[in-house]
């Protein structure tokens, strides 16, 4: 990892944050944030564009007052775990290696199995691909071991995205679990993981930190063992729970090795006490681990207005890889203060950003939310936003022959009608509803054979691969697991005819298994 210039420099230069983002001399901004990664390199709308032909456009809002004292203004760079104390690098870390660090805070109890002894050998004849997860963990890691130690827990845990994703914020498995930690929609929700068109926080480096150990925790809690609720992580906890409550009723024991669980499951805490092998001895499987620095990587920088997150990369002088890397959460090229009142910089480019913002003479950002006020096509939709209708499909991930419902939530180009910062409401709670746009269609679970793909099953329902690919919110490269339920849009008599074949099916097998059952009954008698 590169030396760090010291922090007393981007201290001193976080003073000026607040009156770099209120004071800017520009029109306010909005935007929500969804489409991909891809999409932050989308041309910005021109000035030509024509205002939208709809409601009353609200009056413009009046900007920020400019705050007397620079030093005075809300808002500097702080360090996401410890807000509250002011950031000094003067006071040198005893330890510089966040490795030894971590070893130091090991906790768990050793596994030692034969499945440990697999994984290790998976792993220490993978040097490339340990390099490229410990590359990317250089990121992420000192602010998940701060959280750990802050909480008291064990520093195993740390290492846990190691078999998760891979350190990848952007990983996402069949079962559609996303981010570093893997949470799916529903455990994403219970930990108030907000996922709509603007940001997944699933995939926020901090918010899925938090998310992850609070729930970590309460597993501990529920089951007294680390095992067990690692098992539970991957499982679930009513699975654990009753694989458990099996084992007692039957007088076995109930811990780890004696369940019986998935094979996904059971090699679950064997990869993690493998991983935390290697980082105890790498030396003992041939590896070398590049060196981590016991000190933060990136400072959180609020974000007062909304703002093009390709403008605040220039700014700071990183490139947009870095920037989404340290940002994954962010699904739209804009970046909406109401809905992420900060982003994440490495210290130097924190400096650079709040050097670089009072000096920027444009605006902010080029997007905004436009909330549909009837059902429409997007062609009329995108003559109404006053941008062309395969730039409005693109970044709004529309497939074709599909119609977009009232009150679904849109990005446009922001202009001189529609410029207000993007509300709170709406920063938080956008969705966009698409219906298909052509002969009336009946939604249609079907299961995904061995092998399947978005392009397969899209090829056996003769559908678009990008209308099976939005319908179940995948890329449409994705692939299906055996057995998973896939939402199809069919024509209402090919739905209905569909669901005649499985109800017959259905009564068919019932029919076989009474008359099997006859006998026996009869016999018994």
């Amino acid at each position: 990892m590169e030396e760090r210039v010291p922090l007393k420099r981007a201290t001193a230069a976080a003073l000026l944050l607040a009156a770099l983002l209120s004071a800017c001399a520009v029109a306010p901004t909005a935007a929500p944030p969804e489409a991909t990664v891809a999409t932050a390199n989308l041309p910005a709308p021109t000035a030509s564009t024509p205002p939208p032909v709809e409601a009353p456009k609200p009056a413009p809002a009046p900007p920020p007052p400019e705050p007397a004292d620079p030093a005075a203004a809300a808002g500097t760079p702080t360090d996401p775990v410890r807000p509250e104390e002011p950031v000094d690098l003067d006071v040198k870390p005893a330890d510089r290696d966040l490795w030894e660090r971590i070893r130091r805070g090991f906790a768990m109890g050793d596994l030692d199995t034969d499945l440990v002894r697999a994984q290790e050998r998976w792993y220490a004849s993978r040097p490339d691909y340990v390099a490229r997860m410990t590359e990317r963990s250089s990121r992420y890691l000192f602010h998940i071991v701060e959280e750990i130690e802050r909480r008291g827990m064990p520093t195993e845990l740390a290492l846990l995205p190691f078999i998760e994703s891979a350190f990848n914020p952007q990983a996402m498995s069949s079962a559609k679990a996303s981010g570093m930690w893997q949470f799916i929609p529903s455990t994403g929700k219970h930990y108030e993981l907000t996922q709509n068109i603007f940001r997944d926080d699933r995939r926020d480096v901090l918010a899925s930190t938090r998310a992850a150990l609070d729930y970590l925790q309460k597993l501990h809690g529920m089951f007294g063992d680390w095992q067990l609720a690692l098992a539970a992580y991957n499982w679930g906890e009513g699975s654990v729970g009753r694989a458990i409550a099996k084992n007692q009723k039957a007088g076995r024991a109930g811990d780890y090795l004696s369940l019986s669980m998935p094979a996904e499951t059971r090699n679950y805490v064997p990869k993690l006490q493998a991983v935390k092998n290697l980082v105890a001895r790498p030396q003992d499987f041939g590896l070398e681990l590049a060196p981590l620095e016991n000190h933060p990587y990136f400072l959180s920088v609020p974000i007062q207005r909304d703002i093009d997150s390709a403008l605040v990369a220039r700014l700071a002088g990183l490139p947009m890889a870095e920037f989404h890397a340290l940002n994954p959460s962010l699904n739209k090229p804009v970046i909406l203060a109401a809905g992420t009142p900060q982003v994440l910089l490495p210290y130097d480019n924190a400096t650079a950003f709040m050097q670089a913002l009072p000096k920027h003479r444009g605006t902010l950002a080029s997007w905004t939310a436009w909330t549909v006020p009837k059902t429409m096509r997007p062609a009329e939709a995108a003559k109404q936003a006053g941008m062309s209708e395969a730039t409005l499909r693109e970044v709004n991930r529309i497939p074709p022959r599909m119609l977009i419902r009232a009150g679904s939530t849109l990005l446009v180009p922001r202009h001189a009608e529609r410029h207000g910062d993007v509300s709170e409401r709406v920063a938080d709670g956008a969705t966009m509803h698409l219906v298909a746009d052509g002969p009336k269609t009946r939604r249609a679970s079907v299961k995904a054979r061995k092998g399947d793909s978005v392009a397969s099953i899209a090829a056996r329902y003769k559908l678009s691969a990008a209308s099976v690919a939005s319908w179940n919110k995948v890329s449409a490269g994705a692939k299906f697991a055996a057995g998973q339920a896939v939402v199809v849009y069919l024509p209402a008599k090919a739905a209905s005819k569909k669901a005649r074949t499985a109800a017959k099916s259905a009564a068919s097998r019932n029919g076989r298994s009474a008359a099997v059952a006859k006998p026996k009954a009869s016999r018994t008698r």
